[in-house]
C-alpha cells in the first residue's frame, strides 16, 4: 500500500497555471502574496495579468504607482500598452528591471508603450541604482511630454565616469552608468513641457547645476536639490539668474550653503511660492526678512535652521506699505533659539493666512505660545508642538496659572534661606530652578472656571485635522478631556504622554469620530478598558501606534477586530501582555491590515 501511495504520489500531474490563477482569484491581495512564496508555479500564477493593477481600468487608468514592487518586466510590458491614459508612473526602486540592460530593448515593445504613453506627464524613476544611458534613453522615448521628471537617489556621473577612466561625456550611450550628457540631452529634447525637476540626493556639483540651469529655452517651475551637499552659494546665485521663474525650490540638506544662498533666492526668485532651507546649519536670520518680502511666497521650512530665532522673520512681515509674503505653511521644527515672543509675533502677523504651523521641539516655547496661537491662528488646519516640554494643561485651556509663592518660615524673610545640611556647606540652600518645579494642577473648581469663560483655549482650533502634542509630558486628561474636541480631525498623536489614562482615549474618541491615524505609544495609563471604549466610535480609523503600552493585552486586539475594520497598520511592539494567537487572530479578521508591528510582545527580552 505504502509503495503504492508513492507511485500515485510521483506520477500526479502539477496543476495547469490556468487552474491555480482559478484558485488564487478567490484570496484577497495579501493572502496571494502569501501564496506566491509555495512554489515556482504558484509564483508565475499569482503574476497573471489579472491581478495586475490597473487591467480592468483599462483606459481609464491615470496614475500607477508601483515602488519597490516584485513584477517581472514581462509583466510590466504586457500591462503598460492596456493603459492608453496614463498620467503619472512611479518606477521608484524598482532595481530589477533596470538590472539586466536588456528593458525595452526590443523595438517592438518600445512601439507598443509609447503609443501608450504619449501623454504621460510624471515619470519618477528615483533611487534606481541601474539606471544607465541605454535603459533611460529608451523608456523617455517612449514618454516624449514630460512635466515632470524624478531622478532622486539615482547614481549620475556629472564630472567623470568611474567605469571607464574618463570624463563623462566622451562616450556615447553608457550601458553602465547615467551621465550628465544624456540627462542635458533629455533636458533640450522636452524643453518645451518639462516644468519639475528633481534631482535630490545626487552628487551634482556647482558646474553640473549651471549646465542644468543654462540649458537654452528651458524654464523651469520647480526644482528640488534636497540633499545635495556639495552645492555652493555661487551655484545658487548662477541658478537664480537662469531660472527666474521658479515656483517652487528646495535646497535643504544642502549643508555648504550659507546666507548668501537666501539673499540670492530673495533678490532673484520673485514669483516663489514654495521654499525649504531646511537642515542648512549655517543659514543665519540675514536674508530671511528680504525672504518674506515676496508677496507670492506661500510655504517656509526652516526645520533644524539652528540660528533662526524669528526675529528677522517678524522684521519682514512688519515693514510698513511694503509686499509681503502671505504664508500658509511655516515649519519651524528645532529652530530651539524660538522662543514665545517670537511666536506671538508671528501669530499676529500670520493671522489671516496661516494654516500649517509645526513648532515640534522648539524647548523654549511655553504655555504663552499656545495661547497666542489660539487667540491669532484660528484657521490653523495642522498643528505641531510635539517635544514642547513646557506645555501644560493651563495653556490648552487658555487659563493664566497664578505664580506660587513659596515665604520662608522668618517672616518677611524673602532672601536665600540658610540651612545647616552639610551638602550644601553649611551656608544657604540655592532657589530651586525652574526645570524641578513641576506645574500646578488643574482643580475641578479650574475646569468648571474653564467652561464659564471666552479664553483662547485650543478649542477655538475648530478646523484643525491634524495635531501634535508627542511628548508634552506635563499635560494630563484635565486638558485633553476638555480641549481634543475637533469633528474634523483626522491624525493625532499623543504618545510619551505619561499622565493620560483611559479618560483622554474615551475623550477623544467620541469628539473625535473622523480619526484616521492615532499614536498613544508609551503611554502607561492606557488600558483595555479605554480601547474598549474607544474603538467603537472609530470605525475610520487605519493607522493606530499603542507600543510600549505594558497595560494592553489580548482584550484590546479583540475589540479592534470588532470595530476597527479599516485598520491597515497596527504597532503592538513590546506590549508584553499581548500573544502571538491573538496576533494571528487579528490578522486573518480585518482584511485591510496591511502591516502590524509586534516585535518583543508576550515578555519577550529585548536585549536577546
Amino acid at each position: 500500500m505504502d509503495d503504492s501511495d508513492g507511485e500515485d504520489m510521483a506520477e500526479a500531474p502539477a496543476l495547469p497555471v490556468e487552474i491555480i490563477v482559478y484558485i488564487l482569484s478567490f484570496l484577497h491581495a495579501s493572502d496571494r502574496k502569501e501564496a506566491s512564496l509555495v512554489c515556482r508555479s504558484w509564483y508565475y500564477a499569482s503574476q497573471d495579468l489579472c491581478f495586475q493593477v490597473g487591467v480592468c481600468l483599462g483606459s481609464k487608468l491615470e496614475s500607477l504607482a508601483l515602488p519597490g514592487s516584485s513584477i517581472t518586466e514581462a509583466s510590466l510590458l504586457a500591462l503598460l500598452p492596456c493603459l492608453t491614459s496614463l498620467r503619472r508612473l512611479d518606477l521608484r526602486g524598482l532595481d530589477s528591471l533596470f538590472m539586466s540592460g536588456a528593458f525595452l530593448s526590443r523595438e517592438e515593445h518600445r512601439q507598443q508603450v509609447r503609443s501608450a504613453l504619449c501623454g504621460l506627464e510624471e515619470l519618477d524613476l528615483s533611487d534606481l541604482r541601474y539606471l544607465s544611458d541605454l535603459t533611460f534613453n529608451r523608456l523617455t522615448g517612449c514618454t516624449p511630454h514630460l512635466h515632470r521628471l524624478s531622478l532622486a537617489g539615482c547614481h549620475i556621473a556629472f564630472e567623470f565616469d568611474p567605469y571607464r577612466g574618463c570624463p563623462v561625456g566622451s562616450v556615447e550611450g553608457s550601458s553602465a552608468l547615467l551621465s550628465l550628457r544624456n540627462l542635458r540631452r533629455l533636458l533640450m529634447e522636452q524643453k518645451s513641457t518639462l516644468m519639475a525637476l528633481d534631482l535630490s540626493r545626487t552628487s551634482i556639483t556647482p558646474e553640473s547645476l549651471r549646465t542644468v540651469a543654462q540649458v537654452k529655452d528651458l524654464v523651469l517651475q520647480e526644482l528640488i536639490l534636497h540633499g545635495c551637499k556639495e552645492l555652493t552659494d555661487y551655484s545658487m546665485e548662477v541658478l537664480v539668474k537662469h531660472q527666474p521663474n521658479l515656483h517652487k525650490l528646495d535646497i535643504s540638506g544642502c549643508t555648504e550653503l550659507t546666507s548668501r544662498s537666501v539673499e540670492a533666492v530673495a533678490r532673484g526668485l520673485k514669483s516663489l511660492r514654495h521654499l525649504s532651507l531646511s537642515r542648512n546649519w549655517r543659514i543665519t536670520e540675514k536674508g530671511i526678512a528680504d525672504v518674506l518680502s515676496l508677496s507670492s511666497l506661500r510655504s517656509l521650512y526652516l526645520s533644524e535652521c539652528l540660528h533662526i530665532s524669528g526675529t528677522e522673520m517678524v522684521k519682514g512681515l512688519q515693514v510698513p506699505n511694503a509686499p509681503r509674503a502671505q504664508l500658509e505653511t511655516l515649519n519651524l521644527k528645532s529652530c530651539t533659539y524660538i522662543r514665545d515672543l517670537g511666536v506671538f509675533s508671528l501669530a499676529q502677523l500670520l493671522g489671516d493666512t496661516l494654516r500649517e504651523l509645526d513648532l515640534t521641539s522648539c524647548v523654549n516655547v511655553t504655555d504663552l505660545s499656545v495661547c497666542a496661537i489660539a487667540t491669532y491662528l484660528q484657521k490653523l488646519v495642522v498643528l505641531r508642538l510635539g517635544w514642547c516640554k513646557e506645555v501644560t494643561d493651563w495653556g490648552l485651556l487658555g487659563m493664566v496659572q497664578k505664580a506660587e509663592c513659596e515665604l520662608s518660615n522668618e517672616m518677611g524673610d524673602k532672601d536665600l534661606k540658610f540651612t545647616r545640611t552639610f551638602g550644601n556647606m553649611g551656608f544657604f540652600k540655592p532657589p530651586r530652578l525652574a526645570f524641578e518645579e513641576r506645574p500646578k494642577l488643574v482643580t475641578q473648581n479650574d475646569l468648571e472656571q474653564f467652561r464659564r469663560q471666552a479664553g483662547a483655549s485650543l478649542l477655538a482650533l475648530s478646523r484643525l485635522q491634524e495635531l501634535d502634542l508627542s511628548a508634552c509630558s506635563k499635560l494630563t486628561d484635565s486638558s485633553i478631556t476638555q480641549v481634543v474636541r475637533y469633528p474634523d480631525l483626522h491624525c493625532l498623536s499623543l504618545s510619551m504622554l505619561s499622565e493620560i489614562t483611559d479618560a483622554s482615549l474615551a475623550s477623544v474618541a467620541w469628539h473625535c469620530r473622523g480619526l484616521v491615524s492615532l499614536t498613544l505609544s508609551q503611554c502607561p495609563g492606557i488600558r483595555d478598558h479605554g480601547v474598549a471604549q474607544a474603538a467603537p466610535y472609530l470605525h475610520r480609523l487605519q493607522h493606530l501606534s499603542l507600543s510600549c503600552c505594558n497595560n494592553i493585552t489580548d482584550r484590546s486586539l479583540f475589540s479592534l477586530m470588532q470595530h476597527c475594520k479599516r485598520l491597515k497598520t497596527l504597532d503592538i511592539s513590546m506590549c508584553k501582555n499581548i500573544s502571538v494567537t491573538a496576533v494571528d487572530l487579528l490578522q486573518s479578521q480585518l482584511p485591510f491590515l496591511e502591516n502590524i508591528h509586534y516585535k518583543f510582545i508576550g515578555g519577550a527580552d529585548p536585549s536577546l
